[in-house]
């Protein structure tokens, strides 16, 4: 792989241990996957932020880079965390978990990162532009930056997006080249997507049907800024997909006249594909918990559970929990939209979310969501079952 001098100096330890160290993680990487060299980046999104995923050794190696003095070139933001950073307690998290994550914080913060604990940067600030090399991880925000905004980006792990953004830069590889962006498989829908459940289960079945290529998708799908989120992350869970067009929709599939696959291959979803795969993620009965917020709540998602539960009250065998990110819940604390969920017995929570959190010690048996990231996840994470429904039934099922 090509590197000017000054990356060489960098790789050489002339700048210091711990750009040394970035440039050795990303130089592995592209002379593996064949890159030709560098590229800047504009921004990284970090994922490997709770103590639950990453546990003492992340801690430790996080620890390392920050005392050898690694600062971001680039801005940078978080994924979520195990816990809401303040009101932990009201979780029911650990004080020895909570002592242990909000470390992990901290040397995130010492090496310049924005501790914005999101799955969502973009809504909170890092919006890239079409066509910009960004180095993100978290896989329903690759898809998302990928597909929906344009930008370009391989779907990262927690430590080579935070290499890249100490370096400033990542290996040019996969989809930051345009001939690996094509799309290579047709997938007709034959439903009408109109609601946030039903563009994730749609996003999981392409995500299936897809088998890892690039889809374009075509049909009557919502173009929601909700939807769209929760097709990427369904399409990422099941089928590890970071980039997708839908005809008509996203980014590049807007910015060409005509997009088309490069192969001939051509698969249909119906009513039929989508009741399957509601079927194979749902359980029945009823919950315990309402789990609102994978990927975080949009501010209009919120007023929408606002809405539903002023003046009504959460039965008191069930938790009603809402995942965002902290700054979208203060701009729904400042709307009085938080104060309204919590009256009706619910609790509006940043920074962290039910995929991320430790809470298979609450003895949680079942949860309802409208995610199907959330409802792929919460067997394993969680140890409970899961009830994959529209946001409305999530709602009457926590009121009983």
């Amino acid at each position: 792989m090509y590197l000017t001098k000054e990356e060489e100096r960098a790789l050489s330890g002339e700048y210091g241990a711990a750009l040394q160290k970035a440039y050795e993680i990303l130089v592995a990487l592209g002379e593996v996957m064949d890159a030709e060299r560098l590229v800047p980046i504009k921004s990284a999104q970090i994922a490997g932020v709770s103590y639950k995923n990453i546990g003492d050794a992340g801690l430790e190696l996080l620890n390392d880079f920050a005392s050898m003095g690694a600062k971001v070139k680039a801005l940078s933001t978080l994924n979520p965390a195990g816990m809401d950073l303040e009101r932990w307690r009201e979780m029911g998290i650990e004080e020895k978990f909570a002592r242990k994550q909000l470390e992990i914080i901290q040397a995130f913060r010492r090496m310049g990162v924005r501790t914005t604990c999101t799955c969502t940067p973009y809504l909170i600030g890092n919006k890239p532009e079409f066509g910009s090399h960004v180095a993100w991880s978290e896989s329903s925000a690759v898809a998302f930056a990928n597909s929906i905004l344009g930008a370009r980006t391989n779907r990262e792990g927690g430590i080579s997006a935070l290499a890249a953004a100490v370096a400033g830069k990542t290996p040019l590889m996969g989809f930051h080249l345009p001939e690996n962006r094509a799309p290579k498989i047709e997938v007709q829908v034959k439903v009408v997507v109109d609601s946030v459940m039903k563009a994730s289960l749609l996003g999981y079945v392409v995500g299936e049907l897809s088998s890892g290529e690039v889809p374009l998708v075509k049909g009557r799908i919502c173009a929601s800024i909700e939807c769209l989120k929760a097709f990427s992350a369904a399409a990422a869970t099941s089928g590890g997909l970071a980039l997708f067009h839908i005809e008509g929709v996203t980014a590049e599939a807007l910015k060409r006249k005509k997009i088309t696959t490069t192969h001939k291959e051509r698969v249909q979803v119906d009513e039929e594909e989508i009741r399957q795969c509601l079927e194979r993620l749902s359980a029945r009965g009823e919950v315990d918990l309402v789990a609102i917020g994978c990927p975080h709540c949009t501010l209009e998602e919120i007023l929408e559970l606002a809405r539903a539960l002023k003046g009504r009250r959460v039965r008191r065998d069930c938790r009603f929990w809402v995942f965002t990110s902290r700054e979208v819940y203060s701009k729904a604390a400042e709307k009085g939209y938080v104060k309204i969920i919590e009256e009706a017995g619910g609790m509006v929570f940043s920074d962290t979310c039910m995929v991320v959190a430790p809470l298979d010690s609450l003895g949680i048996k079942r949860v309802a969501t409208n995610s199907a990231k959330a409802a792929h996840y919460v067997p394993s994470t969680i140890g409970a079952e899961a009830v994959l429904t529209e946001t409305t039934s999530c709602i009457e099922m926590a009121l009983g």
